[in-house]
């Protein structure tokens, strides 16, 4: 093991995930690790030149640290969330404190493969990585004998053809059309040609996701005339005054919200019970009511043409309502609201989109907040058929009957919502949201950022230690003893997605959907933890107080030791 440890690994990405990972690995004693990204600075979507003015983050304050760096309070206290610029000025803080030399900026993965016996590396182990320099242009065939690949979803847009730049420019549309991600360099380039935000005249933004509201708000509080256009909003998650951690920070709408498995009492009676069933729905329908309530929403609202808190993970966690916010600038008739609407084309004139129900909307300024594609699109045909990276339908994942979760909280889905934009269909067959199913026994190759929850910090410095656990082959980590026994528990895991969340594999990118562990994440991160060997539930609590106990990010800081007493 100690020549392992040598040997060279590679991160692929600089968010969040691919800073923690490769912190973990380097305290784990690993030597030669190295992230390579394309970006200029650390943080993923945080990175310094991605971050623009309005951009907060979706979490409750201290869910997006980790345990070996504490978390300054926003700058902007008023607003009760850390902004972009504050992840980006942590993110950045993380990379100089623990990763100095480790990361290669401005580098872009072209391609992952298994090496030829003529190419570096021995025979067919290890892995080659194409990459080019964005600075020089060069292109060079980087040897490493484990990837960790944290590419995340939010990395390569998805832009409709009937709305992208492309398009206007054949059929001459007169204003701009780019999409969210591209808003900073939007407004860098306005600020270089000495204009402002009101230059780019009437914006219409297509979607409803935080983006997509961030945007609209950021513009309107600068005196642009802003058109939001969007099917479904996000859901949202708000109260007259701030959560109080017992409800926000502990498992209490984990519980409510249901895992693969139900480990407790309280759990089976909330699920599995008729009165169990009518007390859970009255609790999400009450947070629902009172979100609304709080954030003015009135019955008539074209937002309340909305994701559900409970069937869907599409959720904005607002908090208390917020001067200047998106909800208060459409309350006040600054932004207006066009829903449900589905943007089809721009028109022929030049100056409009073109509604699905024949509308024409006039635009100076297309914002397509339309989410991203599958960053997996680094591996050729015969490197993805090996690591199994094609996508499996529910069909293929087994009969119902085996299958199949009798919670009476799960009886009546909603019909599936259908969209035109990133999903595939099916999921994709990953243990635990972070290794292949087919590469489960050769150690070299994990994921990380690709399991989906709401609290980022704590399950990815979680998942960090089970890989690095797989990496060393510690002894003590529960894992599949064959390919065939890792793909049939991420069938069975697939299953579980589809009927717990209904319709979602026609939407979401798998680069962040291997696992959804949206609400449930405590029950997903106990998984990993019991795999370890490690104590789970550790926030504490006897049998009445448990379910309110505040989950703190401490609790994980001594999983290193703990792991390296077991081994």
């Amino acid at each position: 093991m100690a020549a392992a440890l040598d040997q060279p690994v590679a991160i692929l990405g600089s968010g969040v995930a691919g800073l923690i990972t490769a912190h973990t690995l380097i305290e784990d004693g690993f030597r030669n690790v190295t992230i390579l990204t394309k970006d200029k600075s650390p943080g993923g979507v945080w990175a310094e030149e991605r971050v623009y003015p309005g951009l907060t983050i979706n979490n409750v304050y201290g869910e997006y640290r980790f345990s070996s760096l504490a978390m300054p309070p926003p700058k902007n206290s008023s607003i009760g969330r850390l902004s972009g610029q504050d992840m980006s000025s942590y993110m950045r803080t993380f990379a100089e404190t623990f990763l100095k030399g480790h990361i290669q900026y401005a580098v872009e993965v072209k391609n992952v493969r298994r090496p030829k016996s003529d190419e570096d590396g021995d025979g067919k182990t290890g892995w080659l990585v194409d990459v080019e320099s964005l600075v020089s242009g060069k292109t060079e065939s980087l040897y490493f004998s484990r990837i960790v690949m944290c590419t995340g979803g939010c990395h390569v847009p998805f832009i409709p053809d009937s709305l992208s730049p492309l398009t206007a420019h054949d059929i001459g549309f007169k204003g701009r059309v780019f999409h969210s991600s591209q808003f900073r360099s939007e407004l860098d380039l306005l600020q270089s040609n000495g204009q402002d935000v009101t230059s780019l005249g009437h914006v219409v933004i297509v979607g409803g996701g935080k983006s997509a509201q961030d945007i609209a708000s950021y513009l309107a509080s600068k005196g642009t005339r802003v058109t939001v256009v969007f099917e479904k909003a996000d859901a949202v998650l708000a109260s007259p005054i701030p959560l109080p951690g017992f409800i926000r920070r502990s498992r209490f709408l984990s519980i409510l919200a249901g895992h693969e498995h139900l480990d407790t009492r309280l759990e089976r009676f909330l699920h599995t019970t008729k009165l169990g069933a009518k007390i859970t729905h009255f609790i999400w329908n009450t947070i629902t009511r009172i979100s609304y309530h709080t954030l003015r929403i009135h019955k008539n609202s074209p937002l309340r043409n909305a994701h559900s808190l409970f069937w869907d993970i599409r959720t904005n966690d607002e908090g208390i309502m917020r001067p200047g916010s998106f909800h208060d600038l459409v309350n006040k008739g600054k932004i207006e609201v066009i829903a449900p609407a589905r943007a089809k084309s721009l028109g022929d004139d030049g100056i409009s989109v073109v509604l699905e129900d024949g509308r024409f909307l006039l635009a100076d300024t297309l914002v397509l907040a339309t989410g991203y594609i599958s960053s997996w699109n680094i591996f050729d045909k015969e490197t993805s058929e090996e690591l199994g990276f094609d996508r499996q339908s529910l069909s293929a994942a087994g009969p119902d009957s085996r299958w199949r979760w009798d919670y009476t909280t799960l009886a009546k889905p909603p019909a599936a919502h259908s969209s035109s934009q990133t999903g595939q269909g099916g999921f994709t067959l990953i243990y635990r949201g972070m290794v292949p199913a087919k590469n489960i026994l050769n150690h070299d190759f994990a994921i990380n950022g690709a399991v989906f929850t709401t609290n980022n910090g704590y399950s990815l410095e979680v998942m960090s230690h089970w890989i690095s656990s797989y990496f060393l082959r510690d002894p003590h980590l529960q894992l599949p003893k064959t390919v065939e026994e890792a793909l049939e528990s991420s069938k069975r895991n697939a299953a579980w997605m589809q009927q717990r969340h209904p319709g979602a594999s026609s939407w979401i990118n798998p680069s962040y959907s291997s696992n959804l562990a949206f609400w449930p994440w405590p029950q997903a991160m106990d998984d990993l933890l019991r795999d370890m060997g490690l104590k789970t539930g550790r926030s504490g609590g006897n049998w009445l107080t448990w379910p309110f106990k505040v989950i703190k990010i401490e609790e994980i800081s001594t999983l290193r030791e703990e792991r390296l007493s077991r081994r």
